[in-house]
């Protein structure tokens, strides 16, 4: 778990790697954060950067597992959300004033060992994020998914696996179910306080 200064530190990690990128006009590295980070940041971390602009999405991307330092990944992270997300074009200086800033720190996902009637019940709304996996296919949805969205478990689970590009009920026949937990700090407004947003 970080501390609320570390979190803090992570978002303005985040948003400065996104200006550093677009203001910039290069790709920002280690250490641009111009700040000595707490020690944290060297530990390997899953991490995802989401980014808001008036309430509607505009860019979610990250490191499922922890396979880089939570440094790396939050820089990385950061620049796939502004500009590498398929979903949206890539986003543009003039709209850095507008974006709000989240950054969801990831345990290690777990795979659950339960009969696919039991899964529901093992999926805690709220504190869980799931991952789907089916062969080649893999979805992840962010813990704050499910109740941002008033969803019940059997939403969740079928959501993630469309995320998959899988059948809703492919959680039911058979594809892999992991969860995993997220510390999620975010900025009240753009540019604002960051505070630690708790489900």
């Amino acid at each position: 778990m970080l501390t609320e200064t570390e979190g803090r530190v992570a978002v303005k990690l985040a948003r400065k790697t996104i200006e550093t990128l677009l203001l910039g006009g290069r790709v920002p590295g280690p250490r641009d954060a111009g700040t000595d980070l707490p020690p944290v940041f060297g530990e390997n971390r899953g991490v995802f950067v989401t980014l808001t602009e008036k309430g509607m999405l505009r860019g979610c991307i990250g490191h499922p597992y922890p396979d880089s330092t939570l440094e790396q990944a939050i820089i990385d992270s950061a620049i796939s959300a502004a500009v590498r997300d398929p979903r949206f074009p890539p986003v543009g200086g003039e709209e850095l004033e507008s974006l709000i800033v989240e950054v969801t720190i990831l345990t290690q996902p777990e795979k659950i060992n339960a009969p696919p009637k039991e899964l529901p019940d093992k999926v805690e709304i709220g504190k869980h994020g799931l991952i789907v996996k089916q062969g080649y296919c893999q979805g992840l949805l962010l813990p704050q998914v499910a109740p941002e969205n008033e969803m019940d478990s059997i939403d969740f689970l079928g959501h993630t696996c469309m995320k998959a590009g899988l059948s809703p009920d492919a959680w039911a026949k058979g594809a892999e179910v992991y969860c995993f937990e997220g510390q999620i700090f975010k900025e009240k407004e753009p540019e604002g306080e960051v505070i630690e947003e708790k489900f």
